[in-house]
């Protein structure tokens, strides 16, 4: 521990950084540089990284690097939570994930490294991922924090149905908001299953919060989109506001409350996680539902439906239209994915450290982490190109569920290429012969009618807390919606109020309104 100590204050005296090639020695002659990176998984539903697996070995071999990984947990509150507590023990890892509003937090609280020296140090993963506009988004006073890559595909989720079950019950794909209804109806007391109990449900959900897209999450936007009440920020130059102020909105949570006290919906809407809702449809307990590409068609995800139901079928459709002819899958804005370093790290002259493993795992470690092991989980074709064709035994493909655990830091190499989107969304075939690709999938749901949204100010805790437990207790029928306007005076009275002058301002001064004309589809 002396020796410890002596060489922390050698750090901090004299400022030394280490060269991307050196170790840090901390408790002996030889000991291996540490990092230790609390990740966001690429598979929720899949095992952690193995702390034996070659990604670690090679990252040891290569770099002479101790890579130690953590999964933060899927859920965003309890992210925060996690990395909260870590700042408030002086325990924060050396490199982690963090969103914009707690590394705000991080900042003021000066736990968090600035990061423009590591840019230069990394010139090809920056000049594939951190463009002026990425650097922007993790700074603060023109100081950088945070190192910012493309987060998710953009628009990359829409309505599936079960065609199957429409065909079962000779009903047509829905249009109109008066049309789901009836299919979710259906759905729910027809027996489309034909297994002659009352087990199934028109459509599917689970509470998934984003800043965009708050109150009852994204999985129920499509709904308010047919209001024209999507998202939780209406940005359009005409009506600019929160979109819980507007009278559609309260139109809206009267046909979700209709469905709930129907039954229509899955009843597990409220409880569910993540995981439960992706094996709820795999299980064949509802016929409708707003999925994402990959997690719907992917081989490695889709395989438990077609075990079980191969002869089901999902089709994309395009969302619901409102009675004043709106329709949106939901709202979206660019995002970003970021990571910051903690001060801690910096003290101990690990920033150059971080830099080489970043800069490797975007060059040299690339297939490394985003397919797994040459000959066991993907190969090269002739042209370069992974492949799963060829493997000794498939089952370990890159594309499969096996390997899940081995690819789960994915997201930090990623950019998004056409080539990358093609290699990381393969076609397949399932097992009665239909074509699979979720690549397709995904163009398929970026034409399908979107709105574009911009990033807001956050709310304290308190705020949302009231603003998401109301939303969701007027749909349940804790609350009764007769009590709508109080309830809303209550919000602005907690400081809804303010918090939309804030929403109004700030989109003002940065010119983020837009034109009417915002709903939109692209090719």
């Amino acid at each position: 521990m002396k020796k410890f100590a002596k060489i922390i204050s050698l750090f901090l005296v004299t400022g030394v950084l280490l060269t991307a090639c050196e170790r840090i020695d901390i408790e002996g002659i030889g000991e291996l540089n540490q990092i230790e990176l609390w990740y966001s998984p690429y598979s929720s539903d899949a095992a952690p990284l193995p702390h034996d697996s070659v990604l670690i070995d090679h990252v040891e071999k290569d770099l002479g690097i101790s890579l130690v990984t953590v999964p933060l947990p899927s859920n965003k509150d309890e992210q925060a939570e996690m990395i909260m507590e870590a700042a408030r023990t002086n325990s924060l890892p050396d490199i982690f994930m963090v969103n914009r509003d707690v590394l705000s937090t991080l900042v003021k609280e000066n736990k968090v490294a600035r990061v423009d020296s590591l840019y230069p140090l990394m010139p090809e993963r920056t000049a594939m991922m951190y463009d002026e506009t990425a650097r922007l988004s993790s700074s603060f006073d023109g100081v950088s924090y945070g190192l910012s890559q493309s987060g998710s595909v953009d628009r990359n989720e829409g309505i599936l149905i079960r065609k199957d079950w429409l065909d079962k019950l000779g009903l047509s794909v829905p249009v109109t908001i008066d049309d789901f209804y009836n299919v979710m109806k259906a759905f729910t007391v027809s027996d489309p299953d034909g297994d002659g109990i009352a087990n199934t449900y028109g459509y599917g959900a689970y509470i998934d919060i984003r800043a965009i897209e708050d109150g009852l999450g994204c999985r129920f936007a499509p709904f308010f989109g047919a209001f024209g009440v999507e998202g939780t920020f209406n940005a359009s130059k005409s009506n600019p506001g929160l979109n819980i102020h507007k009278p559609e909105y309260l139109q809206a949570l009267e046909y979700l409350h209709k469905l709930v006290e129907e039954r229509v919906i899955d009843p597990g809407w409220a409880t569910y996680s993540k995981n439960d809702f992706r094996a709820a449809w795999k299980a064949g307990r509802f016929g409708m539902m707003r999925e994402q590409n990959a997690a719907f068609a992917l081989e490695a995800n889709y395989k438990d439906f077609d075990e079980k139901y191969p002869y089901g079928e999902w089709i994309l459709i395009n969302p619901p239209v409102g009675p004043k002819g709106k329709s949106s899958v939901g709202a979206y804005a660019p995002g970003y994915r970021t990571y910051a370093v903690s001060r801690r790290a910096q003290e101990l002259g690990k920033l150059p450290v971080i830099a080489r493993l970043l800069e490797w795992m975007s060059t040299d470690g690339y297939t490394i982490v985003a397919y797994g092991e040459e000959a066991v989980n993907y190969m090269l074709n002739d042209e370069g190109k992974v492949t799963t064709e060829g493997l000794p035994n498939p089952d370990f493909a890159y594309t499969q569920k096996a390997a899940a655990p081995l690819l789960q830091l994915r997201n930090l190499v990623f950019y998004n290429s056409n080539e990358e989107l093609e290699s990381r969304y393969p076609t397949w075939h399932t097992k009665t012969g239909k074509e699979m690709s979720a690549f397709k999938v995904l163009r398929q749901m970026q034409k399908c009618p979107w709105t574009l949204a911009v990033n807001i100010p956050g709310i304290s805790k308190e705020l949302k807390d009231f603003y998401e437990d109301g939303v969701r207790d007027f749909v349940s029928g804790r609350l009764e919606l007769k009590n709508w306007t109080l309830w809303l005076k209550e919000f602005d009275e907690k400081g809804g109020a303010d918090w939309e002058r804030r929403c109004l301002l700030y989109a003002e001064e940065n010119n983020l309104l837009l034109d009417d004309n915002k709903r939109i589809s692209k090719d």
